[in-house]
């Protein structure tokens, strides 16, 4: 690999240490919360529904500020005034959304059917707003290529939580379920609470996260440039868009699960689907969180290589290694998923094993979107990243409605990779018009085409003795390997 992709694979290992691992162990908790002895599925289908609700608000209070950041801050004489406004900019918004969401928590509640849960929305709101208010100090790290710290204050946050988790799911609950309380299980327990310690274990790890932030914010001038703020604004609002519909792509099945198959199945067995399908969901957390990782220092670095004369065939050999891991990952995951379902602690989450693999290939078309969205950022026609995410949102709104009614949560993941694959197509088309990237596509189609015929060969292939099932496994994922590295290693591009 080039120097520069040499820089990028240790930045996202950097910055993967600390969001893939933290990640991990968050994912580590799935297991304590899929237990039949910790919550049921519908319980777990409130942990999945909320997060979706989350993740949208994310999206919504950061409005396309931290991308703008990036793209301000990399270029400009006055970093300091960039940062000045766009934290001002965050703050302003986002203490106003904690008052507003707080006000009318009552309502909002009911509305989502948790009318005696009413603190959930308090909760949320806050934990939301520590979110947005941290993200530009934590973009100016990555801005400038300080991941430890970066890392650092992530795992802080990691750690709270977790072992939160732990304390109340892992400690608390077992021990007052067989009558061992003491005076810490009576001083910090209430099981009437239930999955709310789920959402108390995240509060606290953020506020923790805020205040080892804080110095940062204090140090921050009292400037609002008006000018550079409606600069960000106009570049950052189409990006906007793209969060939200980005986000209708990524969350809004599992709300939708709910709503469309309350009145079928009822409100406890529609939320046991939704828990269900957001268990399931988990298993393709390998991709999940290297496309994250990868992301966190991609953006920076596409912006960083823009003006060099080789940027166009480094931006395609980013695309072409990447396939291929993240195809790696494909056939890891679904080719041991014998093995990986063991995560999910309750067998009644194993009835959807089956989706595994198009949940997998639907993060992986989303991974190559974000490949491909290099092209819009870099010559600031973001309006086609909404275009693109506002195409993905019709497909998953109207696929959804369709299909879930059909085959439930079946037709959701069906949704996910039909929307995402398009959404890549598309941005492949209109990209190369606009900012031509010598991507090669025989060689990435020979990627997938490659993958899909080792894991058909896996599936067709019964073998009674674990161990040579397994040594086939192992030897199919060692020819795609090998394969990719050969192929990848011949290759040259040319501007």
């Amino acid at each position: 690999m080039a120097s520069p992709l040499k820089k990028l694979a240790g930045q996202t290992a950097i910055y993967g240490f600390s969001s893939i691992l933290g990640r991990l162990l968050n994912y580590a908790l799935t297991p304590l919360y899929t237990s039949a002895h910790v919550f049921t599925t519908d319980q777990y289908g409130i942990i999945t529904e909320m997060y979706s609700y989350v993740a949208f608000l994310v999206v919504l209070l950061m409005y396309g500020m931290e991308t703008a950041f990036f793209r301000f801050y990399s270029n400009s004489d006055q970093k300091t005034v960039v940062y000045s406004t766009a934290i001002w900019s965050l703050a302003f918004s986002t203490f106003a959304f904690i008052a507003l969401t707080s006000l009318f928590s009552g309502p909002i509640s009911s509305t989502l059917g948790y009318p005696n849960h009413q603190e959930y929305i308090i909760w949320f709101a806050i934990i939301v707003g520590l979110d947005a208010l941290i993200a530009i100090p934590l973009a100016r790290l990555r801005a400038e290529n300080k991941p430890i710290r970066f890392a650092l204050i992530n795992f802080s946050f990691i750690g709270v939580n977790i072992g939160l988790n732990l304390f109340f799911l892992w400690y608390c609950l077992p021990e007052y379920q067989s009558g061992n309380a003491n005076w810490l299980i009576d001083t910090f327990y209430n099981p009437e609470i239930g999955v709310g310690y789920v959402f108390i274990s995240n509060l606290i790890a953020s506020i923790v996260r805020f205040a080892l932030v804080l110095p940062d914010l204090g140090k921050i001038r009292v400037v609002f440039d008006t000018v550079v703020w409606k600069n960000m604004m106009r570049y950052g609002t189409p990006l906007l868009i793209v969060g939200l519909a980005g986000i209708i792509n990524e969350t809004l099945d599992k709300p939708l699960l709910k709503w469309i198959l309350i009145p079928t199945l009822g409100e406890e067995e529609a939320m046991s689907q939704v828990g269900i399908y957001g268990g399931v969901y988990k298993l393709s957390i390998a991709i999940t969180l290297f496309v994250q990782a990868y992301r966190y220092a991609a953006e920076p670095f596409f912006f960083d290589q823009k003006d060099k004369s080789e940027s166009k065939a480094t931006y395609a050999k980013m695309l072409h290694w990447f396939t291929g891991f993240v195809l790696f990952a494909f056939l890891v995951i679904t080719l041991y998923i014998d093995v990986f379902k063991h995560f999910l602690q309750s067998e009644a989450y194993w009835e959807a094993l089956d989706i595994v693999p198009v949940l997998i290939l639907a993060n992986v078309c989303l991974g190559i979107y974000y490949n491909l969205s290099v092209w819009y950022k870099l010559t600031d026609k973001t309006i086609y990243g909404s275009y693109m995410a506002v195409l993905g949102a019709v497909i998953t709104i109207s696929l959804n409605l369709i299909l879930i009614p059909k085959i439930g949560f079946r037709g959701a993941a069906y949704t996910t990779l039909i929307c995402y694959a398009s959404m890549a197509v598309v941005s492949f088309l209109v990209g190369q018009r606009h900012y031509h990237v010598p991507y090669s596509v025989p060689k990435i189609a020979t990627f997938f085409g490659l993958a899909l015929f080792l894991f058909t060969i896996d599936r067709l292939v019964t073998i009674n003795s674990i161990w040579l099932a397994y040594s086939l496994k192992a030897l199919l994922i060692a020819m795609f390997v090998s394969s990719v590295y050969f192929v990848e290693r011949k290759s040259s591009y040319t501007q």
